[in-house]
Parts: structure tokens; C-alpha cells; sequence
């Protein structure tokens, strides 16, 4: 994979938790993240973007806390609804 270097600037006081304990993959990981839930990139092409599988990538953020699905127990109860209405209609 090419890989290229870049600046950013961040509080001095942050750069010994960012650099210490973080893997490269997961800083890149996290960088993305913001492009996944605004939708701008998926998760799938996230991962290809890092060179892992879409699945990987998921279970590096899930180590982290950070849930796939992003949902409240309403939006989920709403999806279920739907997904039972699209199934009733087909029938």
C-alpha cells in the first residue's frame, strides 16, 4: 500500500496519548471514522481504503466501543416495523 506522510497540529499536551499507544492502523481507522457517520465513505470502503477486510475493520472499532449500528432502541424498533411490513407486503 503507498503510503504518504501528513502535518496536523493538536494541542502539545495531546500528542503523548496520540503517539504512545496508538498503532498506525487504528489512528488511520479513526481518522476515517468521521467520513463513515457522516456518510461519506462505508465501512466497506473504509477497510479496502486501509487495506483490510470490511469485517476487520468493524471488529477494530467494536474493540474500541464504537458500535456499528449506530442506533437508539427506537430507530431499531422502527427498522423492525419496516422490515416487518416490507415481509407482510410481499406475501
Amino acid at each position: 500500500m503507498l503510503m504518504t506522510s501528513m502535518e496536523i497540529k493538536i494541542p502539545a499536551i495531546v500528542k503523548d496519548y496520540v503517539l504512545d499507544d496508538t498503532t498506525e492502523e487504528i489512528r488511520n481507522a479513526l481518522l476515517l471514522y468521521p467520513s463513515i457517520v457522516n456518510n461519506t465513505i462505508s465501512h466497506g470502503r473504509a477497510a479496502e481504503l486501509l487495506g483490510m477486510r470490511k469485517m476487520e475493520l468493524i471488529e477494530l472499532y467494536s474493540r474500541l466501543g464504537i458500535p456499528y449500528l449506530d442506533m437508539t432502541d427506537e430507530e431499531f424498533d422502527e427498522e423492525v416495523r419496516t422490515v416487518k411490513r416490507l415481509v407482510n407486503a410481499k406475501i
